[in-house]
């Protein structure tokens, strides 16, 4: 499919984790966090960046916001709102999850929530971790987001890597079994399967520094079968000015390989594809499963697409398996 070509026409999700270039994980330990305000941030005209790319494609998606960037710059949050995007959570201080308490992620959660919930009034029902620390040394996270009335998450990479994934976990949608009977419905990133192993695909890094071919052998892949390719960028992706940070060698080259073509290859992808936010996934399959039900053929309802073990056993099944 050329550039040229009319769009595809499957949609897919769009995701922005909105944090500044200081705040990322790869640099934690040489940015002290009590200290973020000394830094220049780049964030607002970032995002704006990612903003305006967005509005030239017709492209809306969802935002989940670092706490502390909401609360430094509430006008930002509103500006993102008001050109038709929903605003999701991402932490307040961009912590990976695995490192936290229950009760500290429960306040960092809380505390970012109210952030974003205070600049517009508008209520937040998605959450995904930092750096996708939702791993299973700390799944007890899942029934924490649910008990603090989040609907979904969007924090379960079922890959290996060196700082997260959940292996063996649904590479598509599915539903969470939480404490106390709720749910928590689970959009995991796209991922590419050959040989047995899931390889990531069409976000951040991988989007930024992977070839073309492979981000569309991506869509064309996830298309066939009919189902949504997630996908996730960074506005700090978008920046290939920013500040360098002299950090480990290979948090250089994850953080800053291939930033100056990064617009470039969003473009391209934004003009080949359509995109939606996440809440409007949720309220397609509200909307299709209501229709059923009016219809008279509640017995074709099928309340969950992809029905799976409790992450929790695929979570062990897979460790034993390494």
């Amino acid at each position: 499919m050329s550039k040229q070509d009319p769009k595809s026409n499957q949609t897919h999700v769009l995701s922005v984790d909105v944090e500044d270039y200081f705040q990322v994980e790869a640099f934690a330990g040489l940015v002290d966090r009590k200290g973020w305000d000394k830094w220049p941030s780049r964030v607002v005209a970032n995002t704006y960046r990612v903003l305006d790319l967005f509005d030239r494609h017709n492209a809306k998606g969802t935002f989940f916001f670092v706490g502390w960037v909401a609360e430094r710059f509430p006008h930002l949050v509103r500006e993102v709102q008001s050109r038709g995007h929903e605003l999701a959570c991402h932490s307040y201080w961009h912590r990976t999850v695995y490192s936290l308490t229950p009760d500290e992620f429960r306040n960092d959660t809380r505390q970012a929530k109210q952030a974003i919930e205070n600049a517009t009034g508008v209520a937040v029902n998605g959450y995904r971790a930092p750096s996708w620390s939702i791993t299973k040394s700390c799944l007890w996270a899942l029934d924490i987001l649910a008990e603090e009335g989040f609907t979904y998450d969007s924090s379960i990479y079922p890959i290996h890597h060196d700082l997260y994934g959940v292996p063996g976990a649904q590479r598509f949608p599915y539903t969470h079994a939480c404490a106390n009977e709720l749910t928590l419905r689970e959009f995991p990133p796209a991922t590419l399967r050959f040989l047995g192993t899931n390889f990531p695909a069409a976000g951040g890094g991988y989007l930024r520094i992977f070839p073309s071919a492979f981000t569309e052998l991506a869509f064309r892949t996830f298309e066939k079968s009919g189902e949504q390719v997630v996908v996730y960028l960074h506005p700090w992706e978008l920046d290939p000015e920013q500040p360098r940070i002299r950090g480990p060698l290979k948090s250089r080259v994850r953080h800053y390989t291939n930033l100056k073509h990064m617009h470039n290859k969003l473009d391209t992808v934004l003009s080949r594809r359509k995109f939606q936010p996440f809440k409007d996934v949720l309220a397609e399959g509200a909307a299709a499963t209501i229709a059923q039900l009016s219809s008279g053929h509640a017995s074709d309802v099928v309340i969950d697409e992809h029905i799976s073990e409790p992450i929790h056993t695929i979570a062990h099944r897979a460790e034993g398996g390494r």
